[in-house]
């Protein structure tokens, strides 16, 4: 796949197919949004056009620098950027792809054998909504460079010296009058570029933050020295690791808030990053690898013992998070290759059922990795993978090289083939909870769980439930509602923390099975999200620890067996008041120590009465209702998953066996928090 000998990229490969004109008035339609999702965009959209040309070869060091004015510079020593004239517009090819809607050396020419970024519209898009840009191209033994301003030239493309190297530099300031917001977060960034330094083994990514302190509102200052603590953070847990593993992430000069990423190991380093925080049932990651019909595939896996799975698969750098043929051939493999050996050691005798494929891949954590020339992704998404030639050849290399480990590691297949067959007992047990579940579900359809006070309205999308911590509180937030379309379910003490549990276990506890039976969507492989009953599910407890740690509990239960009720935006965290500061006849409610200390010296010396709430069940029905319930008045926080991995992790460090890792990052993060709040 890495043909070096294809070093005549030229004009000739770059094929134009439409023009550029609606960029700018819907950028929705290119990037997602024009929020901060959108805004990180298009920084990943001029890595990946050099991260094509590391795949193809030819690049094997990218520096990302975020400057002192928010703009970005992404600098690689591929092959550049081709200057001379495409023949169709008389232009340089340069220009033709940074102001030309899918044009590139990705569509039928032989500029890309393999590429992340299919539909070519990256360069000219990030130009179209940037401010202005700069492009530096290094090939010929030439510099050239040109500068755009909102996605058109406003010089010529000039030759300005001379160089020994390649590559492309292309710097950009994204354009105010189209983002919301244009402050790039360090954090941010690093999930990304740390991913795609896992997914291209020996590939260099550097990223730099030159920028001074901001001056930013109390807030976002407060986000962004988050940020750049976490790094720090990053700095020295991997200073810490490095006896411990070369090849974690390479750290120099902290001063100047530089990353480096470099995983010789690939997606193999990828495996143990995620399983860090994990107790594993053998000490390295199974890989496999092969590469046939120009199709490089390779897979690395690791069990440990949670009750989690996490399959992360990717096609051409792209995370594929509905799967695809990929997926499948890998789910069918393992599933297949373990109950072979199951039965081959007499572990599954004669009459015995089949482990199922949840069975097997309980606690597995892996990475499925393929690229290829021509990928069939549905949708403009690309998050499934369509081509069907990958299933077999996955199902193959799966199978015979998992059936090989086993044979070859009879203790560890011992300890997971224990570990599928108590899960598939658990499962079992969890059916005949569930089908006790849907039974009492339709008998006592009237009333639902005892507890819950149901509202009047059906239409779920009108309707919303308060999961409430205590009775007190709770008979408060039902005196209180509108009975019309708000729900109450009391929530008795802390529910079972499902991190450290089967689904089982899960069942038998009685609140969670309120939740379940209220909430009418089914839990884990029976959740259908179309029989929510509501659409709002407000999470309310004290703002003190107790609250904190029950919102985290249901948090991890919402995260791990109904995360489409997540990614739907269906869960939310109500803001009750810290304080009711009084004086004479007025009142005023505030949320938090700032606002506290804003009031109360904004107030005349004479005397007031400050009320600090530790409690719901402090605030009285109408107290309730006015602050935290009334639509019109509160603020609730939508909950959202926006990358699934790290909030595995941090699940995992919050909720999981390993106390060491909880340590450092209540450490780290307690100065950061106020009032409690998630």
């Amino acid at each position: 796949m890495n043909d070096k000998k294809n070093n005549d990229y030229n004009a000739s490969q770059i094929q134009i197919l439409e023009g550029l004109e609606a960029v700018r008035k819907r950028p929705g339609m290119y990037i997602g949004s024009t929020g901060s999702r959108g805004l990180h965009h298009l920084v990943y959209e001029i890595v990946d056009n050099s991260i094509d040309e590391a795949m193809a070869g030819f690049c094997s060091k990218i520096e990302v620098d975020i400057h002192e004015d928010n703009s970005v510079s992404v600098a690689d020593n591929g092959r550049g950027i081709p200057v001379d004239i495409q023949s169709q517009v008389k232009k340089s090819a340069l220009e033709v792809v940074l102001t030309v809607l899918h044009a590139g050396g990705k569509f039928g020419g032989d500029g890309y054998k393999v590429s992340g970024g299919l539909h070519g519209v990256g360069a000219s898009v990030v130009n179209a909504l940037s401010e202005w840009m700069h492009v530096e191209v290094k090939r010929d033994g030439k510099i050239y460079q040109q500068k755009y301003e909102r996605g058109k030239p406003i010089s010529a493309l000039k030759e300005i010296g001379t160089s020994e190297t390649t590559g492309t530099k292309i710097t950009f300031k994204p354009d105010p009058v189209i983002f919301d917001e244009t402050i790039y977060s360090m954090e941010i960034l690093t999930y990304r570029l740390r991913e795609l330094s896992f997914l291209n083994k020996g590939l260099k990514i550097i990223l730099r933050d030159h920028r001074p302190k901001l001056d930013l509102n109390q807030d976002n200052e407060q986000n962004l020295e988050r940020d750049q603590e976490q790094i720090k953070l990053d700095f020295e847990n991997q200073d810490q690791d490095q006896n411990q593993d070369q090849n974690q992430d390479q750290v120099k000069e902290i001063t100047k808030k530089e990353l480096v990423f470099f995983h010789e190991g690939g997606i193999i380093d990828f495996v143990k990053y995620l399983n860090k925080n994990k107790d594993n049932l053998h000490s390295e990651p199974i890989y496999l690898a092969t590469e046939k019909d120009e199709i490089q595939f390779e897979v690395a896996l690791q069990y440990n013992d949670g009750y989690a799975e996490n399959l992360y698969s990717f096609a051409n750098n792209i995370h594929t998070t509905e799967g695809g043929t990929h997926e499948a051939g890998f789910k069918a493999a393992m599933t297949r290759a373990i109950n072979d050996y199951a039965r081959k050691t007499n572990v599954l005798k004669e009459g015995n059922a089949n482990l199922s494929g949840d069975d097997v891949r309980e606690g597995l954590t892996s990475i499925l990795s393929v690229k290829i020339k021509d990928p069939q992704f549905e949708g403009q998404t690309k998050t499934k993978l369509g081509n069907s030639e990958l299933r077999g050849i996955t199902e193959t290399v799966v199978n015979e090289g998992i059936s090989t480990f086993l044979e070859e590691n009879p203790a560890v297949a011992k300890r997971i083939i224990e570990k599928a067959v108590n899960a598939a007992r658990a499962r079992e047990a969890a059916r005949k909870a569930r089908e006790l579940t849907r039974r009492k579900s339709v008998l006592e359809s009237t009333t639902l769980p005892g507890k819950l006070a149901d509202c009047s309205v059906r239409d779920p999308a009108m309707s919303e439930i308060y999961l409430v911590e205590g009775d007190s509180a709770g008979g408060s937030a039902k005196q209180g509602r509108d009975r019309r379309f708000q729900a109450i379910l009391p929530l008795r003490g802390k529910i079972l923390n499902v991190e450290k549990a089967r689904l089982d276990r899960i069942l038998a506890n009685e609140e969670i099975r309120a939740m379940i039976t209220a909430f009418g969507t089914g839990v884990s492989d029976d959740f259908d999200l179309s029989k929510a009953r509501y659409h709002k599910i407000v999470i309310m407890t004290d703002a003190d620890v107790d609250g904190a740690h029950i919102r985290t509990l249901l948090l991890t239960f919402f995260y791990r067996y109904m995360r489409p009720m997540v990614e739907a935006g269906y869960v939310y965290i109500a803001q009750p008041p810290l304080y009711k500061v009084k004086k004479g006849k007025e009142e005023v409610y505030l949320y938090s120590d700032q606002e506290l200390e804003k009031t109360t010296i904004n107030l005349s010396k004479n005397s007031y009465n400050i009320q600090r709430y530790k409690g719901l069940g402090e605030m009285n029905p109408e107290q309730l209702w006015e602050t935290t319930m009334n639509p019109e008045q509160r603020t609730v926080l939508q909950v959202s998953v926006q990358d699934a991995m790290e909030a595995d992790n941090i699940f995992t460090i919050l909720m999981g066996d390993k106390v060491e890792p909880r340590r450092q990052f209540i450490q780290s993060h307690a100065k950061y928090v106020r009032n409690l709040d998630i």
